[in-house]
């Protein structure tokens, strides 16, 4: 319950610091809204506001219905709404619930009448578990930060349908129109937004979408959704640990029949004439069980292509142009495969062996490309030493291959497309080891995510693994220049300019095709561009193999 009770609390503290302002309210489309402010941020609150019917009995299943009733009075708008329900840590933590379509937003007090720009956070979690109440995505920090900068900001954060409950993938349901529902959900809070967020002082023609790891790969499938179509739901795109080429589309409802089809069998539905109709009248708790007692299967769920809103492999949509021409940032850290590699890997032959599934010429290209050379692999805090031995001798080796593999080059990819189309392009590499863990696992998976939010107290983090104990002004300073430069980015698609930027550090410039540079956020020394060069061999021959061997 850590991070329940840490987010409660935190909210309360803030919240009962009020003085007796007025609460603050919005109008929008379905009634009225009443919030929470905060005197401490001087922000207003507005909690768990349903974008869509609840996704329940009929309605389980299917694409997400816009809502269609308007309430009597003024609802509150005061609490978190329950996470989706999904199968994994984040979830643990928080109550779930089927009913789960809602969002929450941020704004600075005091520009209720304006037109901010808007950040539309999408939260990770391998589209299998997380949500918005997630306090480690506090947004109350980086708005914060937004107004320190004179850049103020407004902010979105929503939950979206997981694992089987949002990526079941059968034939019935492709029939049926209702693949991809969990992205399609995303689809419709940016439309909610749309039509909504003027209330909340926003501006609907100047929204980021945002998001982290499933939920970075959320905003790549939003980019090349419809074969590119952006609908004017937004203008600019960051991504963090992922994009449009980064989870597998699975090559359609086919590939998954067979797991489909054991759920509905285990629940009793296999001799229905009309299965999907049988699934939607299961009581709640029983579908729910039988999932959460097959994890290896529901895992197996995510995004398919579906001739709709994923046309085909991401790699595919960017060769064709078919993709939102909008401005990005996008990047990943130095050592994410750290995050991913198998332990106990000792010897080139036992590497090779987690390659089995590739033909072996492929794998001594990627032998040859990722060879046991400590001064050109990851984590690189550990100078010349060897991974201790829980870890494995070629555990750096792995992770180089694991890490570019997954992360580092298909946002090399991207961001050579998008630089080839003369968009604003900002790539990143972040390197600043927070030493919370074990030495190799140094810069990894999730470890910008408290700098970019300038969460300092490690709010909603476990208390052993507080980011910022023990380290240096450095550190604090580097969560000031990245929030500053994320919240810069989503107000004019600009992360240079804003107020308080020290002239020591370097421009952060356009990745451009004939100067690929990226730009390094450090602590230890000044943040700075560099090359995006490093490795070129190994990603050049994952990226020319993005379909043929990764499937994306």
């Amino acid at each position: 319950m850590w991070n329940l009770v840490v987010g409660l609390l935190s909210l309360t503290a803030i919240v009962s610091s009020s003085p007796a302002k007025k609460s603050p309210t919005a109008r929008v489309k379905n009634g009225t809204l009443q919030g929470l402010y905060s005197k401490s941020y001087n922000q207003d609150y507005f909690l768990g506001i349903p974008y869509a019917q609840a996704p329940v009995n009929d309605l389980r299943f299917r694409q997400a219905q816009s809502l269609n009733a308007s309430w009597e009075g003024v609802r509150e708008a005061k609490e978190f709404s329950k996470l989706c329900v999904g199968y994994g840590l984040d979830q643990t933590f928080y109550e779930t619930s089927e009913d789960c379509l809602y969002l929450n937003i941020v704004r600075p007090a005091g520009y209720e009448g304006k037109k901010l720009p808007v950040g539309f956070w999408i939260h990770g979690g391998s589209l299998q578990n997380g949500g918005s109440p997630d306090q480690r995505y506090n947004l109350s920090f980086i708005i914060d930060q937004s107004v320190s900068i004179g850049k103020p900001i407004i902010a979105v954060a929503l939950n979206y349908r997981l694992s089987l409950w949002g990526f079941a993938s059968s034939n019935e349901l492709a029939r049926e129109g209702s693949l991809n529902i969990g992205l399609r959900d995303q689809r419709l809070a940016l439309h909610w937004v749309q039509e909504n967020i003027a209330a909340f002082g926003g501006d609907p023609k100047m929204v980021t979408i945002w998001g982290e790891s499933a939920g970075a790969a959320s905003v790549g499938f939003q980019l090349t959704a419809y074969g590119g179509r952006n609908d004017h739901v937004y203008r600019a795109a960051i991504m963090q640990s992922g994009g449009p080429i980064f989870y597998s589309a699975q090559g359609g409802a086919n590939k998954t029949q067979a797991a489909f089809d054991q759920i509905v069998s285990q629940v009793g539905c296999a001799s229905s004439t009309n299965r999907l109709q049988c699934l939607r009248t299961i009581p709640f708790n029983a579908l729910n069980a039988t999932m959460d007692g097959s994890l290896s299967t529901t895992a197996g769920f995510g995004v398919v292509t579906d001739g709709d809103f994923v046309q085909d492999y991401g790699s595919v949509q960017l060769s064709r142009g078919q993709f939102a021409k909008v401005p990005i940032i996008i990047g990943a850290n130095s050592d994410e495969g750290a995050s991913f590699a198998p332990h106990g890997i000792n010897t080139t032959e036992q590497f090779e062996a987690t390659l089995s599934a590739l033909l072996e010429t492929y794998r001594k290209d990627i032998l040859k490309d990722y060879p046991d050379d400590l001064r050109v692999n990851v984590i690189q805090s550990l100078g010349n030493q060897r991974p201790s031995p829980r870890f494995g001798n070629q555990f750096r080796r792995v992770a180089t291959y694991i890490g570019d593999m997954f992360f580092t080059a298909p946002a090399r990819q991207t961001a050579q497309t998008w630089a080839s189309h003369g968009l604003p392009t900002y790539k990143y590499r972040f390197n600043a080891d927070q030493k919370v863990f074990a030495p190799e696992l140094s810069v990894s998976h999730f470890k910008e995510i408290p700098f970019v939010f300038r969460n300092f107290e490690g709010v909603g983090f476990r208390s052993d693994i507080k980011p910022f104990t023990g380290l240096g002004q450095n550190y604090v300073d580097l969560a000031y220049f990245m929030s500053s430069t994320w919240a810069s980015f989503i107000h004019d698609m600009d992360p240079n300019n804003w107020k308080g930027r020290s002239r020591k550090v370097p421009t952060w410039p356009k990745y451009a095709v004939g100067n690929p540079r990226d730009f390094v956020f450090e602590a230890n020394v000044t943040s700075h561009a560099e090359k995006d060069a490093y490795r070129k061999e190994g990603m050049d021959l994952i990226n020319k193999n993005a379909v043929n061997v990764y499937l994306r």
